[in-house]
Parts: structure tokens; sequence; C-alpha cells
């Protein structure tokens, strides 16, 4: 592999049929984490952890990170040194038809 060439690793995540509904409402019924969740929504490429403006401190915002992870609500790559995050729609479409759209439509 050439010196330029960046390797991703996907950190560890449940696989679609490990999802359980009470981990991704406990992980979206947190007003920091659904933050994270609608700046997710609206970035079709995913964004690096630090670019979404939150009222915590970073180690908090890595907790937050780690339990929508950890419930299934987003992918997060390594890219280098960076973290890139995705909200993990298409699954949760599938498994939880209209949550995901419910969840983004509800007033801030």
């Amino acid at each position: 592999m050439s010196p330029s060439a960046e390797v991703q690793t996907t950190l560890p995540q449940p696989e679609l049929e490990e999802i359980r509904i009470e981990q991704v409402l406990q992980a979206l019924g947190d007003p920091v984490r659904l933050q994270i969740v609608r700046a997710l929504a609206k970035a079709a490429d995913g964004l690096a952890c630090g670019v979404i403006p939150l009222p915590v401190t970073n180690s908090t915002r890595t907790h937050h990170m780690r339990f929508l992870r950890r419930a299934g609500v987003i992918t997060v790559r390594a890219k280098g040194t960076r973290r890139i995050t995705w909200l993990r729609r298409d699954d949760l479409d599938a498994l939880y038809p209209g949550l995901v759209d419910a969840v983004l439509s509800a007033s801030h």
C-alpha cells in the first residue's frame, strides 16, 4: 500500500439484526444526541464528528457519539486521523419505518 493511501476502518457497531428499538429510542431521547442525528440527516457524505456544534465538552461529545454508535443509530469510520460519521438511515428505515422521519420532523 502506498504511504498516501488512507485506510478506512469502521468502528464496532451492531449488525442490522442486532439493533433493538429500546436502545434506538434511548439514544434518540437525549437532546444532544438528537442534535447530532439532525445534523447527520442533512449530510449525505457524513461529517467529521468535531464539526457539529454542540454545547458539551469533547469528552461528553465522544460519549454521545459512542452511545449512538452502540445503539446502531450511526456508523463511524476512521479515515486516516479523522472519524467520519453517518446516520444509518437506510438500516433504521428498514427496521422501523417512519421512525427517523417522525424524530426529524418533531419540533426542536
